[in-house]
């Protein structure tokens, strides 16, 4: 649709501007000013003065998928929708969800074993599984924990059972959900499918790092039984019924008692350190002290798969798909019948990651789906663009033993070590750098993927990260969006098209260079770091951001953190929630009827900012699932 609008303004336009062309040619090339998409656009009306004047011709034209109106940006301490809509919250950071559980108590003072069995803090991404018509499972990561709020003397004088709840406030949490006669949910806190999983919980290490030398520990000499799961950002469903939680800062929980180790230049890569960053875990549970367990880290930062409908199944962790700072795992079924699921390292200057199944999925045999992610090739991305161009071409790099430079002369002993260290293998074949590429989302018509790129303050000052392609701009406070069309719409091939949906950026601040935003961006719109992102049914892109909340100087005019739907045919975005102070709007899925959505807020009043979502009063902020209805019963979004 955008292609052809922005040909038809190009030809209606020439006769009135004879030298519209030599400009276009001189910016982006013809060819890409008209099929280049918002973005491409957005450079050029930078880029060239006299196109300005053309630009209210050239905007996105008016979306038949969004039918809701704006809401405008916001610095209350609320959660606002748009007219028509309602939104109430499901639970909170502390609710109980296993069967005696005590109630959340602001105090901080409750121990360990009640903090097992209630909600666990900071909400992240989450799936529904279906039971019924009005019954279904959701299960939610937890992914870290504010020691401000979670105990009562913040943290200055941790004990054993300290350490042990504030593992118990991290991981999963699994438990049922019913919608009433009046289209409310509530979640049943008795319900036996009701499960904690936490970073003290046993799993099963698989694929080909299992049993591998270098994950084993005086504590698990097979290398194959991990204890827990934590720093759980987001996640992805598989259709075999099972929930993808991902492990993203798993570095930040290990120190050493010795000050002086010598870390090695894998842990380095991965961020690992000697000094404790908070946490304090390693004073009470030596798996954590690298001076004692030195490999206890190569046993984190994987996608762990896990059973909802089973409370007593044990998880696995998928070392097929490579260990990195996992953001989420979007899967889709190729049109072959392979398994595909694309993984972004959520770093800045890490790389976006594609796992091809071995086997075929087989849609009449659901148990013969339960290894799939177990055996694949894992491939990372390479982007190539023309100088100043915001589209290009690119290429998937097989991370294989044995292939593209992966050899014991340059550090990979075998198939194990390349994905034990997928970062250094990607460096080792020539991967491009991304501005922290966060969460994926596959269009439901499986033709397209998209991937947001939060911010990177690195890029164009430190080594390896060039200004250029899907990251055009140096020191990169605002993010943009990345998309790209597998070759012939297989996900298994090696090569792509890209281009970037949308640049954010604050058109009231700059002008006349990409910092200003693309042009679908404008001051009723704009946001800054996109982070979550996900596709309704009808093709709705659902972007929720993680960003700068100060609403002054860069960030002026965009208050707190925010949700937006856009349409990718069109390239019109609109905000459709605000969040409260201090919040990142993060976790997003939906009824199967696409009437009700759920959607996370994380950590309002995080760092003492003047929050007391969602009970209000003098109450602790606490990070809550909402739920979001229209007051008519209707699709969200339409």
């Amino acid at each position: 649709m955008l292609k052809n609008q922005l040909q038809g303004d190009a030809d209606r336009l020439q006769d009135n501007a004879s030298d519209l062309e030599t400009i276009v040619d001189k910016a982006v090339s013809r060819r890409g000013f008209l099929r280049g998409g918002a973005a491409a656009m957005g450079l050029f009306l930078a880029a060239n003065p006299l196109a300005q004047a053309v630009a209210a011709a050239t905007k996105p034209a008016a979306s038949k998928l969004i039918g809701f109106s704006a809401v405008r940006a916001s610095t209350a301490d609320t959660f606002i929708v748009p007219e028509g809509y309602s939104a109430q919250p499901l639970i909170s950071w502390g609710d109980p969800i296993l069967r005696g559980a005590p109630a959340f108590d602001q105090s901080g003072t409750q121990n360990a074993a009640a903090q097992a069995a209630q909600f666990g803090d900071n909400t992240d991404g989450m799936s529904l599984f279906p039971l019924s018509e009005d019954r279904a499972l959701l299960a939610v990561n937890n992914e870290y924990t504010n020691y401000q709020l979670l105990f009562a003397h913040k943290g200055d004088a941790m004990t054993a059972d300290d350490v042990r709840k504030s593992q118990a406030a991290h991981g999963v949490s699994v438990f049922e959900v019913k919608q009433n006669a009046d289209g409310t949910w509530d979640y049943l806190n008795d319900s036996a499918y009701n499960r904690r999983i936490t970073a003290y919980t046993e799993m099963e290490l698989t694929g080909p790092a299992a049993g591998h030398d270098l994950v084993k520990t005086q504590a698990d000499p097979t290398g194959t039984k991990v204890l827990g799961t934590f720093n759980n950002c987001a996640n992805g469903q598989t259709p075999w019924g099972t929930y993808l939680t991902c492990e993203e800062n798993f570095n930040g929980y290990f120190s050493s008692s010795d000050a002086d180790i010598k870390l090695t230049a894998q842990q380095k890569r991965y961020g690992i350190k000697a000094k404790d960053r908070g946490y304090q875990w390693a004073k009470f549970d030596e798996r954590f002290d690298l001076a004692k367990e030195s490999q206890e880290a190569n046993r984190h930062g994987w996608v762990v798969e896990i059973d909802p409908f089973d409370p007593t199944s044990t998880p696995k962790k998928r070392s097929a798909l490579g260990r990195f700072k996992h953001e989420n795992a979007a899967l889709t079924i190729n049109k072959d019948g392979q398994v595909v699921v694309y993984l972004g390292d959520d770093e800045r200057g890490e790389h976006l990651y594609k796992f091809v199944s071995k086997e075929r999925y087989n849609a009449n045999d659901m148990k013969a789906n339960r290894d799939l992610l177990e055996d694949g090739t894992l491939y990372v991305a390479r982007f190539n663009a023309a100088e100043g161009e915001l589209k290009g071409k690119g290429e998937w790099v097989e991370l294989t033993h044995g292939k593209n430079g992966l050899t014991k002369e340059n550090g990979f002993a075998d198939q194990a070590a390349v994905m034990i260290f997928a970062r250094e293998a990607a460096t080792q074949v020539g991967a491009t750098t991304m501005d922290r590429p966060e969460w994926v989302a596959v269009h439901p018509n499986n033709k397209t993927v998209f991937c947001t790129l939060t911010n990177n303050k690195h890029r164009g000052k430190k080594d390896g990260q060039p200004v250029g392609g899907p990251n055009p701009r140096i020191n990169n406070k605002y993010g943009q969006i990345v998309r790209w069309w597998p070759a012939n719409e297989d996900h298994a091939a090696a090569e792509f098209n890209w281009d970037l949906m949308v640049i954010a950026g604050n058109p009231d601040v700059h002008s006349g260079n990409l910092y200003a935003g693309s042009s679908n961006i404008s001051n009723e719109n704009m946001f800054n770091s996109p982070d979550g992102l996900g596709f309704d049914d009808a093709g709705r892109l659902w972007i929720l951001t993680d960003g700068k909340y100060s609403n002054k100087d860069d960030f002026a005019g965009m208050g707190n953190n925010q949700m937006l739907c856009a349409d990718p045919e069109s390239g019109e975005i609109r905000r459709f929630a605000t969040g409260p102070i201090a919040c990142e709007i993060t976790g997003l899925t939906f009824s199967p009827d696409q009437r009700t959505m759920f959607v996370g807020v994380q950590h309002p009043g995080e760092k003492g900012k003047p929050s007391h979502f969602p009970a209000g009063g003098d109450s602790k902020p606490r990070s809550t699932i909402m739920v979001v209805r229209r007051n008519d019963g209707g699709i969200i979004g339409a």
